[in-house]
């Protein structure tokens, strides 16, 4: 083999190598504060002025109280992320409090940037995750107790108890986005077609269309 073949395979296992290990950068300075009014576009937020940041810019307050679960799943969650507090930018990580009434549900969903850890505050309830294998993962947690669910994998949580409950989840994501399966197939913009949700699901189109009734936004 010629040197030179053998410096191109080198090249190439070096970068595979790189992107198995691969997770979110390390930062490259003390901080970047987000500032989403930036037209700069960059895999995050551009950077505040150093001299513009204020202690406001790494505080949220929105995680102290109960949110409002007076709808149709029984639950809310309320995101501390870096569109809370901008100055989450480049860190890598979030927060979020999720609220559940006695029989609420925090319905199958996907966070495709991050891993997720729940801690329960109050209460208990029954969480799981599905693997590509479509095994379903699961268990009853309470107050005190920790689950982790992996990054991408669908997974939910559901108070079976007759007494609110709630957790606090950590993202190792500044965004970790949330994909919520029902939801995003039928209630997207466009639609998804009516016969391709109806073959997926084994469904007749009347069901389909019943299914995107309720799950349509409320209109206010």
């Amino acid at each position: 083999m010629s040197p030179t073949n053998s410096f191109i395979i080198l090249v190439i296992l070096c970068c595979a190598i790189s992107f198995a290990f691969s997770s979110d950068p390390d930062t490259l300075q003390d901080l970047c504060v987000a500032l989403p009014s930036s037209a700069v576009k960059v895999n995050g937020f551009a950077c505040k002025e150093e001299s513009n940041v204020t202690e406001a810019d790494f505080f949220f307050a929105g995680l102290a109280n109960p949110g409002l679960t007076n709808n149709t799943l029984g639950s809310v969650v309320t995101a501390a992320n870096v569109d809370k507090i901008p100055g989450l930018n480049t860190l890598g990580v979030s927060f979020s409090r999720i609220d559940y009434k006695a029989g609420g549900l925090n319905p199958p969903h996907t966070h495709p940037r991050a891993t997720e850890i729940v801690f329960v505050l109050d209460g208990q309830l029954d969480v799981g995750f599905i693997t590509t294998a479509n095994k379903l993962i699961s268990k009853s947690i309470k107050k005190g107790e920790i689950f982790v669910f992996p990054k991408g994998l669908v997974h939910y949580q559901k108070n079976n108890g007759d007494k609110p409950a709630s957790v606090l989840s950590a993202f190792n994501s500044q965004l970790p986005g949330t994909f919520s399966v029902a939801a995003a197939l039928f209630t997207s913009s466009p639609t998804v077609p009516d016969d391709v949700l109806s073959q997926a699901f084994q469904i007749d189109t009347k069901q389909v269309d019943s299914i995107k009734a309720k799950l349509a936004p409320k209109k206010s």
